[in-house]
């Protein structure tokens, strides 16, 4: 199935660069492997991360993963879009071994994505793996479909958040999220654990 996919692509793509008058021989081959292996690999649900929560004695401190370099590619003109995810939650049952967090992102990050949605769909599921509706994802990118066509704008970025359970409710909690995610350097965080 794998393979008749990147045949069709390739046979495609050859025809749109043959239309442009461009002789790139080995070109349809590589974009094929790339959009069925590498960059659309979200779309294939077996390359779903295998998650289980670890079960540790859990308090009601905030754990947040942040910065978390994500690639995608827009569904409007299939160009990247290009930035980081900050991914937090309050354990309940468990906590999620930290590549986890990451590997939950970069499985909704490789299908052709809007940003608004990624955003949910990785709260959403991240909320379903630790079963609890204590969850905050914040993402912020620079879409290349604004910066290499249309406006042209070279230093607009997109921010999006989901927030549930208490990052919604509560406003020390949501605060404290947001507080986090802008300091710049583990420094400023410990700084200010010490000063309090």
């Amino acid at each position: 199935m794998t393979t008749d996919k990147k045949e069709q692509i390739a046979f495609h793509v050859g025809k749109i660069l043959e239309i442009l008058e461009l002789d790139l021989e080995k070109t349809p081959e590589r974009v094929a492997e790339m959009y069925v292996d590498e960059v659309f690999s979200g779309l294939n649900p077996d390359t779903y991360p295998a998650i289980s929560l670890l079960e540790e004695n859990v308090n009601n401190e905030v754990v947040l993963v942040k910065n978390i370099s994500l690639v995608s590619f827009c569904e409007h003109h299939l160009v990247p879009m290009i930035g980081v995810a900050h991914i937090a939650y309050l354990p309940s049952k468990g906590v999620l071994g930290l590549s986890k967090i990451h590997q939950l992102a970069r499985f909704y990050a490789k299908q052709p994505q809007l940003q608004e949605r990624m955003t949910q769909q990785i709260a959403e599921s991240l909320s379903q793996e630790l079963q609890t509706e204590d969850v905050a994802v914040a993402i912020c990118m620079k879409h290349l479909c604004v910066l290499a066509r249309g406006v042209e704008d070279q230093t607009s970025e997109m921010e999006t958040h989901v927030l549930k359970g208490r990052f919604d409710s509560d406003p020390e909690t949501r605060s404290e999220f947001f507080l986090r995610i802008s300091e710049k350097k583990v420094g400023e965080r410990i700084s200010r654990i010490l000063s309090s």
